[in-house]
């Protein structure tokens, strides 16, 4: 059966270690050509892939995307709103998303929070959401470099993170993947040591044992995001509780996403 078809059981987190789980963020970049070409080379290079992997091109090209997904490549959207309907121009419902037949929905992208403006409720909101309908979320936390220089950021992690967590069941976090993405560290070419990233990585995993329990906790995994690159990957990828990357301008090119993707380290 193709990975695509478990998405759902490897959402839950069946087995520990996990799989590093590998995602690709394409914000609006592409075209229904560049997603037909960057989906295929990326499908291919999956054959021997021993991660969870998946892509969220721009929602106007999703379904060429899914059309071209094979070798277990999961797709997924970008956002989504926390209506079911109406007057929202340029939005799309959970429901519509599930329709598609979407993997997964990231919900909290930093860019959604400090372009956009969207509010820890209005985060907390999609998140109770898309996990009503059982579409399973990627939420991201992080903070601005004002915020780390100033001592402020593990609390302000916290913050984001109890606030979109609030009203989510234990039974419902199966289908949660947390997403550490400090705001410094993204598209900026600076990013985040692997000591930095394991130490927030340890405070989010704590947080989640203290909301659901130690079980719970460490079947959620949590990925980092900020300038991800081959040539970090592997230092990444290998420090304690770093269970993946969420990529960004690394995954719109085959080469690069797979190379970051082949530097995972095998579950034992």
């Amino acid at each position: 059966m193709e990975l695509w078809a478990l998405s759902t059981v490897v959402l839950e987190h069946i087995d520990r270690p996990m799989k590093k789980h590998i995602v690709g963020n394409w914000k609006m970049n592409g075209s229904a050509a560049f997603t037909e070409a960057l989906v295929s080379e990326i499908s291919a290079g999956l054959s021997a892939a021993h991660a969870v992997v998946g892509v969220t091109p721009p929602s106007l090209y999703f379904s060429t995307a899914k059309s071209k997904a094979t070798n277990g490549l999961l797709v997924g959207v970008q956002n989504c709103h926390e209506a079911e309907s109406g007057a929202f121009t340029g939005e799309h419902s959970v429901s519509m998303i599930k329709d598609m037949s979407a993997d997964f929905v990231i919900i909290g992208h930093s860019e959604r929070r400090h372009v956009f403006g969207e509010t820890d409720e209005q985060i907390s909101a999609k998140v109770k959401a898309a996990l009503s309908k059982g579409l399973p979320v990627i939420l991201c936390v992080g903070e601005k470099l004002e915020e780390r220089d100033a001592g402020s950021h593990e609390a302000l992690v916290g913050t984001q993170t109890k606030s979109a967590l609030n009203g989510v069941s234990a039974e419902q976090m199966s289908k949660v993947w947390v997403a550490y993405e400090p705001v410094w560290a993204i598209g900026t070419g600076r990013t985040a040591s692997p000591e930095q990233a394991g130490a927030m990585h340890e405070v989010i995993r704590a947080l989640l044992v203290e909301l659901y329990g130690s079980e719970i906790a460490h079947k959620t995994p949590i990925l980092y995001g900020g300038s991800v690159k081959p040539n970090n990957a592997e230092a990444l990828l290998n420090t304690k509780g770093i269970d993946g990357a969420l990529v960004g301008g690394a995954s719109l090119k085959s080469d690069s996403f797979l190379a970051i993707i082949n530097a995972a380290p095998k579950a034992e």
